[in-house]
């Protein structure tokens, strides 16, 4: 599962109260012709291809479909397709939800030919059977063309396609989600909504940020979680001034990257917390909420084994 479904449920309905009608009318005109298309489609049951890069919100448009649908207080499932066996997508048949498909490109075969069925019953309207809605991060021609994906499942659910832009193509957005997400993760979390400095807000709006909007989620609820707007960012920030300093075209892996930005940030928190307790590594291990074995082998990776108390 992609995300909570009342989590997303709560985000695709969230538009419908006075403050969120505020923050649709200040993002950019891109996206406000995303969400006319969106409330179009909740008009009808067809089935829809939501199309994106990872992280720039396919579960939350699939939500927002099924929220201004007639289908809306039906139930909104939302699977894994790895994860989705035949079984399980016959158990849907004769349901009037929607059901939304993450990476449809995963499916198996027998789930591939299930889907295939429910479309056309829906299609010639013999029964009840929930409207799907499928995403992707990959383009479905080249998995059709070797094989992997039924050419006809792929006509089936496809008729209709939404495309989500990446966030780096629509920074005239990210303040507005910014705010949105820290306010989100001050309310769950109980803390007051942080005043990020102008060097962070510049870095908010210049970053390209490769995981969309979720890194884009992820970073406003590090900042607030963590009390900390320099610690939250460092390791970030450390980052790309390392790639920054790259003139040899050397390709960048995001997933490499990553991984790097949060190794940074581990390694700033553990010795912060290390110094508060005056390296005492037990009372350390405690506060960082993980045994005191796991904290020596990540000093030793950091090549700090030989300090502490």
């Amino acid at each position: 599962m992609d995300l909570d479904n009342s989590e997303i449920l709560a985000t695709a309905a969230a538009p419908q109260n006075g403050s969120a009608r505020v923050w649709l009318e200040s993002i950019s005109a891109g996206m406000r012709t995303v969400e006319a298309v969106i409330r179009e489609l909740a008009q009808n049951g067809v089935p829809v291809l939501v199309v994106a890069e990872h992280g720039s919100g396919k579960a939350a448009a699939a939500a927002r479909i099924h929220a201004l649908s007639q289908r809306a207080e039906e139930p909104f499932h939302v699977y894994q397709a790895r994860e989705a066996s035949q079984e399980l997508l016959a158990a849907c048949d004769g349901q009037a939800g929607t059901v939304y498909l993450q990476d449809v490109t995963d499916l198996v075969a027998a789930a591939q030919k299930e889907l295939v069925r429910q479309i056309a019953l829906n299609d010639a309207e013999q029964r009840r059977v929930p409207r799907y809605i499928c995403g992707t991060s990959r383009e479905l021609e080249p998995e059709v063309k070797a094989g992997k994906f039924r050419e006809d499942l792929y006509y089936g659910i496809s008729a209709v396609c939404l495309r989500l832009p990446p966030l780096r193509q629509r920074k005239e957005d990210i303040p507005a989600l910014r705010d949105w997400f820290l306010s989100a993760a001050a309310r769950d979390l109980s803390r007051d909504v942080p005043m990020l400095s102008p060097e962070t807000q510049s870095f908010f709006v210049e970053y390209n940020w490769p995981g969309n909007i979720r890194e884009l989620k992820d970073a406003a609820r590090a900042i607030v979680a963590l009390g900390d707007e320099a610690l939250a960012m460092g390791g970030l920030r450390s980052l790309l001034r390392r790639v920054d300093q790259r003139s040899n075209g050397e390709k960048i892996s995001l997933k490499d990257a990553s991984r790097a930005a949060s190794r940074e940030a581990e390694k700033e928190i553990i010795l912060q917390v290390l110094t508060r307790t005056r390296w005492n590594r037990r009372r350390a291990a405690q506060e960082l909420q993980i045994s005191y074995k796991a904290l020596l082998y990540k000093l030793k990776q950091m090549g700090f084994e030989g300090y502490g108390a």
